[in-house]
């Protein structure tokens, strides 16, 4: 008789490709300092009622993604704008000291417009690599503590999306190194009060996957397994075939 194979002899199925660690780098929402002041690290700057529109705006896109951790620089804004996205998850926000906003030393709660007709200003908006902000830090400093936050995280949580809530400059310092941009080009990047930034970070390098996002992010959730999209029978998209 001719032998039949037992379960364990059976192929065994190929196993799922496991997914990309994904880093979510959100913006604060907008305080009242926000345009015409360097808040910097000033305490006690909360949240507007307009940014608190704007986080839980986020928090509501962010709702349907599969967030395993909620980082926020330890500063209020940034921990009151990553509390809203933490809530949709059943999540406590967990404070990430190396993406606080930049040290801007004496330009701290300085009137931009005041700042801007300083020559390191100039230096600031040129030649940010050659920058340190009087009595503060400098912009190599600022992106290289920053990048080594982030590192560290994505080294913690393989295969997972974990959300950091940060600040413009520390944001655009990681646009700059993840993407390859030199320095003193990130000035040319901007990153708008509650917006999202994306990296998906595979074990052949790494991809901004959105930048300065604050539209929809539907995009981002998990493809349904086949099993599961036959299951659910045949389905029409809006989106046309090529």
């Amino acid at each position: 008789m001719p032998e039949t194979e037992t379960p364990a002899e059976k192929e065994a199925p190929p196993e799922k490709p496991k997914p990309p660690t994904r880093l979510v780098l959100v913006r604060h929402a907008v305080t009242a300092h926000t345009g015409p002041l360097l808040s910097g690290r000033m305490p006690g700057i909360d949240l507007s009622e307009k940014g608190v529109g704007q986080a839980e705006a986020t928090a509501q896109r962010l709702a349907k993604l599969p967030v395993s951790a909620v980082y926020a620089s330890p500063i209020e804004r940034t921990t009151q704008t990553a509390q809203h996205i933490a809530a949709h998850h059943a999540l406590e926000v967990r404070a990430l000291p190396g993406v606080v906003e930049a040290d801007y030393g004496d330009w701290t709660g300085g009137k931009i417009a005041d700042l801007a007709k300083t020559d390191e200003w100039k230096v600031v908006q040129v030649a940010p690599s050659r920058a340190r902000f009087p009595n503060g830090e400098s912009i190599t400093e600022m992106q290289s503590r920053t990048v080594a936050a982030l590192d560290d995280l994505v080294a913690r949580h393989p295969n997972e999306t974990i959300v950091v809530v940060s600040h413009a400059d520390p944001i655009k310092s990681a646009i700059a190194h993840y993407s390859g941009m030199h320095l003193d080009l990130f000035q040319r990047v901007h990153v708008s009060p509650a917006s999202v930034t994306v990296f998906e970070f595979h074990s052949y390098g790494v991809m901004m996957v959105k930048c300065n996002d604050t539209g929809g992010l539907d995009d981002l959730l998990p493809e349904p397994d086949a099993a599961e999209a036959q299951s659910s029978g045949p389905q029409t998209s809006g989106k046309a075939s090529s």
